[in-house]
């Protein structure tokens, strides 16, 4: 058999080359997902992730009919196809999920059937009891199921051809007969292997799997330059630079917390030429450091190491040690440059001329970047492309298999689209992270042409309004496509939330981007709990270290228990442990009467995907039937005690929504205090944010 060529909406009869000018199947098979652009980019999924395979399937008549999602892996193998199940009643729509168990690229497929038996058995509970056509019934039974049996493997052979033939045995009662054509056995073995009439298939639609980290991990970013830094109280000398190798002593403290991505900004030689000074000023001193992000000077540029940072070797000392240490390092790519760069004078095409005849600086009115030159994509495309394509493959062939891309954004899609699938053709486990906190349908077309995951709302979304909006989006829709990177602070962002909330705050917002997100990141300085804004209403920090060093007296905090460095561990600690909290599309919201506490849960069925290799098995985790289950009840008011009821979704819990279940109720464990609890269909909670802002439970079925 094989399947013609079709539009990505419509389907054909799989016929041994029946030709027809018919733009639908004898099965119609309509809207199916999840496609990105009617199948123009692939949808993405993650090995061992499952997701959700839907369309709408429906036929003349009453006659019944059957449907099923295949996967075919790289290698052109199919999976077996996995039985779709009519969602509602009467809209006609049916899902099944599936999980891709290897990296690549992937297809996906819908196919339907009419299912003569799943008709048959209907008529025949309705006409023999009643004593209506009931042998000529039965026979036409016993035809259907030994056409079955042809297409079934050797043990369902036999069983199936054996019904068929006491089907057709009139000495046989016919209730007993009928009894033994629904046994559950056979029901069950003709899910598996159904007899199909009219067999119809849609187009393979492009799916593409990645590794395990474009979806999970936790993200920790710090300046390479700040640690190890060091001040002449005297003043008889300026300020000393940290390293490379200085920055290496950073590195277990920060796998000690759970994370798995170090995150580097920009290590390259800085610029002078309008170097930027202490928080944004315009007159640096002699000893002002500057902005990473001013990258270029005579020491080199974007392939180039810092002088005041070490050698390549030391850069590639810190990524081997942080392997060791199970951190993978991400690098800062960002495409602009100081005035004082190699490519200023060996490519002025690359940049804008003004009107003036000098070269046109970073703007974004009433904000001016004097330190920094745009590229200009459209004057030498080619020659941009191919230094950029070099400078990715220098730093991956450095260990660099993950890069953070700063303000994508502000480039055109198609330089991406390209450059994101050259790489992704020869090295498919590089990953990129979209910077681009910009317009929805941007961050959007990022995500669709290739970016691995992007930056997102999350630090404004404050309120339970806008994160339940907000996250129903990226776990419905939008994950089709987009993986979020849910960061809770960054050298360029300090919410106000977290200006004026205080401790409380930073462990609200902690726990809220740990458990929503799959991916969550901070920036240095978050476990301290550093909220001083430059001035009132400002995002920015004050003495940002954008510009300056910024040491920090680690081994002090830790003695003195100042900060969240605990709580960040245990939440990390807790993510790995529970295979439910590295999905994304399990995401689910639980009512409360109280605007101001929000509740969600994430569910990995026993019988979904497999956790993923090396992940740790959940401890007294299990749910209902060997579920894992994790449900957040979070205060989302950091300075005030907050008091609701909370109503569950049974169902979404993996538990019977029944009176017995009411009755006896569930038992809750909380991972932040150690307590238990027996809780049912609606609970009473009580959060004082400054004790214990969130319930993190646990749950299983209370069997007294």
């Amino acid at each position: 058999m094989r399947v013609e060529p079709v539009s990505p909406q419509s389907s054909r009869t799989i016929d041994s080359g029946r030709r027809d000018t018919a733009k639908i199947g004898r099965i119609p098979i309509l809207d199916v997902e999840p496609l990105v652009e009617c199948g123009a980019w692939p949808a993405k999924a993650v090995v061992g992730e499952a997701f959700e395979v839907g369309a709408t399937v429906f036929r003349e008549g009453h006659e019944r009919l059957g449907a099923a999602a295949v996967l075919r892996a790289p290698d052109g193998t199919a999976r077996p196809p996995a039985r779709m199940a009519e969602v509602g009643q009467g809209l006609d729509r049916y899902t099944a999920e599936v999980a891709p168990d290897g990296p690549g690229d992937w297809h996906f497929r819908v196919e339907a059937w009419g299912d003569p038996i799943a008709g048959w058995r209907h008529d025949a509970e309705i006409k023999i009891p009643r004593g209506q056509d009931v042998e000529l019934t039965l026979t036409e039974g016993s035809l259907l199921h030994a056409r079955a049996a042809e297409g079934a493997p050797p043990a369902g052979r036999a069983v199936l051809a054996r019904l068929a033939e006491r089907l057709a045995d009139r000495t046989v009662p016919a209730a007993e007969r009928l009894g033994a054509a629904l046994d559950p056995a056979v029901t069950e073995l003709l899910d598996r292997h159904p007899l199909r009439e009219h067999l119809t298939a849609t187009a393979w639609f492009p799916l593409v799997v990645h590794r395990e980290r474009a979806l999970f991990g936790a993200w920790y970013e710090f300046f390479p330059r700040s640690e190890g830094a060091s001040f002449d109280p005297m003043g008889r000398r300026g300020p000393m630079s940290g390293t490379f190798r200085t920055a290496m002593k950073r590195l277990p403290a920060v796998a000690a917390m759970g994370f798995d991505v170090v995150y580097l900004p920009p290590v390259h030689p800085i610029g002078t030429t309008f170097r930027k000074g202490p928080n944004n000023t315009l007159g640096a001193g002699p000893y002002d450091p500057g902005s990473p992000w001013a990258i270029g000077s005579p020491d080199g540029g974007h392939d180039a190491i810092h002088p005041e940072l070490g050698t390549i070797e030391d850069f590639d000392a810190f990524v081997a040690y942080a392997a060791d240490l199970g951190l993978e390092v991400a690098l800062d790519l960002a495409l602009q440059c100081s005035p004082d760069h190699p490519w200023v004078a060996e490519h002025p095409e690359w940049f804008t001329t003004r009107a003036d005849g000098t070269i046109a600086y970073a703007e974004n009115p009433p904000k001016k970047y004097q330190d920094i030159y745009p590229l200009n994509f459209d004057n030498d495309p080619e020659g941009i492309h191919r230094e950029v394509l070099r400078i990715v493959r220098h730093w991956m062939d450095h260990g660099v298999r993950i890069f953070r891309v700063d303000n994508p954004h502000t480039k055109p899609v198609p330089f991406w689209e390209r450059l994101l699938a050259e790489v992704a053709r020869t090295d498919p486990d590089v990953l990129f992270l979209a910077e681009a906190f910009t317009r929805p349908a941007m961050m959007n077309a990022l995500a669709k042409i290739g970016f691995h995951q992007s930056y997102t709302y999350f630090t404004w979304k404050n309120s339970r309004e806008e994160l339940e909006q907000y996250f129903r989006e990226l776990a419905g829709p939008a994950a089709r496509h987009m993986r979020p990177n849910v960061f809770v602070n960054t050298p360029d962002i300090l919410n106000e939330y977290l200006v004026h909330g205080g401790r409380p705050a930073f462990e609200i917002r902690a726990v809220l981007a740990a458990l929503l997100s799959p991916t969550w990141g901070v920036y240095s300085g978050y476990e301290l709990i550093e909220n001083t804004p430059v001035r009132p209403g400002s995002e920015e920090y004050r003495d940002s270290e954008k510009y300056q060093l910024k040491p920090r007296d680690w081994e002090r905090a830790e003695r003195e228990g100042a900060g969240i460095a605990p709580l960040i561990g245990r939440l990390n600690a807790f993510r790995r442990a529970h295979p439910a909290l590295r999905g994304l599309r399990n995401l689910r919201f639980h009512d409360v009467d109280q605007p101001e506490l929000i509740c969600f849960s994430k569910r990995l069925p026993a019988r979904g995907a497999q956790a993923p290799a090396g992940a740790e098995a959940p401890s007294g985790a299990e749910g209902p039937g060997g579920d894992d289950v994790v449900l957040a009840v979070v205060n989302l008011n950091p300075h005030q005690v907050r008091e609701a009821t909370v109503h569950l979704d049974l169902p979404a819990l993996g538990l019977d929504a029944d009176g017995e279940l009411d009755a006896h109720g569930f038992e809750v464990a909380d991972e932040l205090s150690g307590e238990t609890y027996t809780w049912r269909r609606s609970n009473y909670v009580r959060l004082d944010p400054h004790v214990q802002p969130a319930h993190i439970l646990t749950l299983r079925r209370n069997e007294s």
